[in-house]
């Protein structure tokens, strides 16, 4: 790799080196890779030296990518995914709270309105109820401690799919069966969805799964209370879905087919949901359609 290296006459008409990015700047400094250079604002310390800014992009570009035993791409630091679902569901419960604004009007789940809006089925994911404080508060924190295990292991991309997939798995789960008249609101679905995830590679890591059991029959009895209205569908709905998806991204054999396995597992498995989708609604339609006398 060569480059020419820019020059500026000084006053007694001698060349000077000036930075190739910024001719203004004269730069003594040079890369120690390409040799052209740097000034200050485009120097960065390397293992031996300085180099440019350009060199240390190249670098990066060229650089294998570390990945994780799933596939995932691997990176460190906070899971931003994670916080980043938090702060959707957040901002949309403060939209929720303000008066007249009936968010949740819009975005809130019902079978009944599959067919016009189906949507809801996923916006339906980042609401919860105004009226019962812990249930937002419940689902962020397990979504922030699941988040946190899951998502690096996974990969971000992963991970985003599956909180979406299982959201989705929730809400087909109140479509087969919950009544048509049946409005649900909140993350459950989708968290239960990371729980049967977590059951999925502990199963795979030969751990200890009885945590898991005790926590998921303790959340699944609890909508079972008298007096206490939570969509166990939705959560049974997304405990499968995740279950299956992470399971596609967990067991799929490492090497060049993994990705490929992996994708068309997640495409397979929302096009049954689809079809669930397609096929309960169908049948909605055809029980209350007006009957038409000859």
């Amino acid at each position: 790799m060569s480059y020419g290296i820019p020059t500026a006459a000084s006053g007694q008409g001698a060349e000077v080196p000036v930075c190739p990015r910024h001719p203004d700047r004269v730069a003594y400094v040079r890369c120690q890779r390409c040799g052209r250079p740097a000034c200050t604002e485009c120097q960065r310390p390397a293992a031996v030296g300085i180099q440019c800014v350009d060199c240390v992009r190249e670098t990066a570009k060229n650089a294998p990518v570390k990945r994780t035993m799933f596939g995932g791409v691997a990176r460190g630091g906070r899971p931003v995914v994670t916080f980043s679902l938090i702060a959707i569901c957040v901002l949309v419960f403060a939209a929720e709270l303000i008066p007249g604004a009936g968010v949740i009007n819009y975005l809130a789940y019902a079978p009944f309105v599959t067919e016009q809006e189906p949507w809801r089925m996923l916006t339906s994911v980042f609401t919860h109820s105004t009226s019962f404080l812990p249930h937002i508060l419940l689902n962020m924190y397990s979504l922030y401690i699941l988040g946190t295990v899951l998502e690096p292991i996974f990969g971000r991309l992963r991970f985003f799919w599956l909180f979406l997939v299982s959201g989705l798995a929730g809400s087909v789960g109140v479509l087969l069966l919950s009544p048509i008249s049946s409005v649900v609101v909140g993350a459950s679905g989708a968290i239960f969805g990371l729980f049967g995830a977590l059951f999925v590679l502990q199963l795979k890591r030969r751990g200890d799964l009885r945590q898991i059991i005790v926590l998921l029959v303790i959340n699944g009895a609890i909508g079972f209370l008298p007096g206490v209205n939570i969509a166990w569908q939705a959560h049974l709905g997304g405990l499968i879905g995740g279950a299956l998806l992470a399971a596609v991204f967990i067991y799929a054999p490492a090497g060049k087919s993994q990705k490929i396995l992996q994708w068309g597992g997640m495409t397979a498995i929302i096009l049954l949901l689809v079809v669930l989708t397609v096929w309960r609604t169908s049948a909605i339609q055809t029980l209350f359609a007006p009957t038409v006398g000859l």
